[in-house]
């Protein structure tokens, strides 16, 4: 139970379409629209922009749910490094709510996440308001140097998997064959992000000095979303460790002038 009369913090799950439990906290105010966020990278929905953003959404009265992507936290299923996986369990999520008689008012997610609300804007037109925090823009980057080894392809191809390890030798994750396809099948981001409507508001914000997904990254959704705002925070990393509340202070600025401008014409 939230510290606020009338807010409860409730943990749910939600079945995606490969019968998996994904698992998420929904903060509940009350209010007719509920805003999705999405963690990064080897993150989960209990990362400190998550929180954050969820606990700020709640004091403006504003519902929230954060989850975790399937193989992440506490959601049953792999891991997977490609974005698409991560836009099919948004989709469960969007289509859970949806069904309850609930509209999603915003999706918003950091880093990987932020990749994958613009990819579900493309595919989807369904949401109408979309912060991207961090999101890479060029999705194969992390992964370009492994495709172009001819030994990494031949032992993904030979056991359909490759582990990535730390310095310690320790698994840190496995990159499945299926992602590498995806991501070779797929779009590129910026002929994903033409496919944005017009009439959807997309919100980019990003640190300075981000050592992750750099500003050139910004500067090019910039380019390629319709309907684009970039926010750059001075001196920011990718966590946005010494800045987290200007992050949110932005982000619920825009959440909350969009979702007024909705009531507004409803």
């Amino acid at each position: 139970m939230a510290s606020n009369p009338g807010i409860t913090q409730k943990k749910i799950s939600i079945q995606n379409k490969y019968n998996e439990k994904l698992v998420g906290i929904l903060h509940e105010t009350g209010s007719p629209d509920i805003v999705v966020l999405c963690h990064g990278f080897l993150c989960t929905k209990n990362d400190t922009i998550m929180v954050s953003l969820a606990a700020a959404l709640e004091a403006e009265g504003i519902s929230a749910f954060r989850f975790d992507f399937a193989g992440n936290g506490e959601s049953e299923g792999q891991f997977m490094v490609c974005c698409q996986r991560q836009v099919e369990d948004l989709r469960s999520v969007v289509q859970h709510f949806v069904g309850q008689n609930r509209k999603i008012g915003v999706i918003l997610g950091h880093s990987k996440g932020g990749s994958v609300v613009l990819l579900y804007a493309s595919m989807y037109h369904d949401v109408h308001t979309v912060v991207n925090v961090s999101g890479r823009f060029d999705l194969l980057r992390s992964v370009r140097k492994e495709l172009d080894d001819d030994e990494f392809m031949e032992r993904i191809k030979k056991d359909g998997f490759i582990d990535v390890r730390n310095a310690e030798g320790e698994v840190v994750y496995r990159i499945f064959e299926l992602c590498v396809t995806n991501l070779l099948l797929n779009p590129n981001m910026h002929d994903a992000c033409c496919e944005i409507d017009k009439v959807c508001r997309v919100l980019s914000i990003y640190g300075s000095s981000d050592e992750v997904n750099p500003i050139e990254d910004a500067l090019e959704f910039e380019k390629a979303i319709p309907n684009h705002k970039l926010h750059i925070v001075e001196g920011a990393d990718h966590f946005y460790t010494s800045h987290l509340s200007e992050l949110v202070s932005i982000a619920i600025s825009f959440i909350h002038k969009r979702m007024n401008e909705d009531l507004q014409h409803n």
